[in-house]
C-alpha cells in the first residue's frame, strides 16, 4: 500500500547489547543526574518561614475596600458576580437605614458577600468590573485547609480591617489615582460630600 506522504520511515528492530540488557548504564546515568542536584542551588524555600517577592501583577486573596471614612464601598450591584467566569461570587443586597451612613457608603450595600475560593480562578475580572473600586486582588496567599466549608469566604474575611488597611495602591495606575481624588464625580463622593437638594419653599 502506497503512503499518502513521503514521511514514512522504515522501522528496524535493534538488538540490545549485553550492558543494555543489564540496565546498569541507565541506572548509573540516573544516579549521576540525581547526585548532581546536591551541589546545585535549591529551587525550593522553607515556606512560611521564607517568602519570595511577588510580581506587582500577582493576584491573590480578595479584599473589600472601605473609603477614607471607613464605610464599605460595595453597593451590591452584582457586576462582579456577573463578570466572574467561575461563578464563585454570591451576594445579598440590603437597604441602608438611618444611622448607618458611616458603615455603608451608598443607600444599598451587601449584607452577605461570599467568594468560593475553590471555584475562584483569580482572573481579576471582578476587580475590573466593579464600578465603585470596592474589590481588589491583593498579594496575600489564600490559606490552605482540609475542609471545603472553610474556603467559603464571607465579609468577616474579605472586608478591609479598619485598624490595618491593606495597601492596593500598586494595582492602581496614576490616572486612576488622580481620578479618585476628584470630588466632582459622584463616583468619588462620600455621604459627607453629598449635599441634599434645596427645594423651593423650604
Amino acid at each position: 500500500m502506497q503512503s499518502l506522504t513521503n514521511r514514512s520511515k522504515v522501522v528496524v528492530k535493534k538488538e540490545m547489547t549485553f550492558l543494555e540488557k543489564l540496565y546498569l548504564p541507565a541506572i548509573f546515568g540516573g544516579l549521576r543526574i540525581t547526585f548532581s542536584h546536591f551541589f546545585k542551588k535549591k529551587a525550593t524555600i522553607n515556606y512560611p518561614e521564607e517568602t519570595r517577592d511577588f510580581a506587582p501583577v500577582y493576584r491573590g486573596m480578595h479584599v473589600l475596600k472601605r473609603d477614607e471614612n471607613g464605610a464599605e464601598r460595595c453597593t451590591a450591584c452584582g457586576l462582579c458576580a456577573v463578570a466572574c467566569p467561575a461563578e464563585a461570587i454570591t451576594m445579598v443586597a440590603a437597604e441602608r437605614v438611618k444611622g448607618e451612613e458611616k458603615l455603608y457608603r451608598e443607600e444599598k450595600y451587601a449584607s452577605v458577600y461570599e467568594i468560593n475560593m475553590l471555584r475562584c480562578i483569580f482572573c481579576g475580572l471582578c476587580e475590573e468590573a466593579c464600578p465603585k473600586e470596592a474589590i481588589f486582588l491583593t498579594d496575600r496567599i489564600v490559606p490552605t485547609d482540609f475542609e471545603r466549608d472553610k474556603f467559603i469566604y464571607g465579609k468577616d474575611k474579605l472586608v478591609d480591617p479598619i485598624d490595618k488597611p491593606i495597601d492596593v495602591s500598586v494595582r492602581e495606575t496614576a490616572d486612576v489615582a488622580a481620578f479618585k481624588k476628584d470630588k466632582d464625580y459622584a463616583h468619588n463622593q462620600t455621604w459627607k460630600d453629598k449635599k441634599p437638594e434645596k427645594r423651593s419653599g423650604h
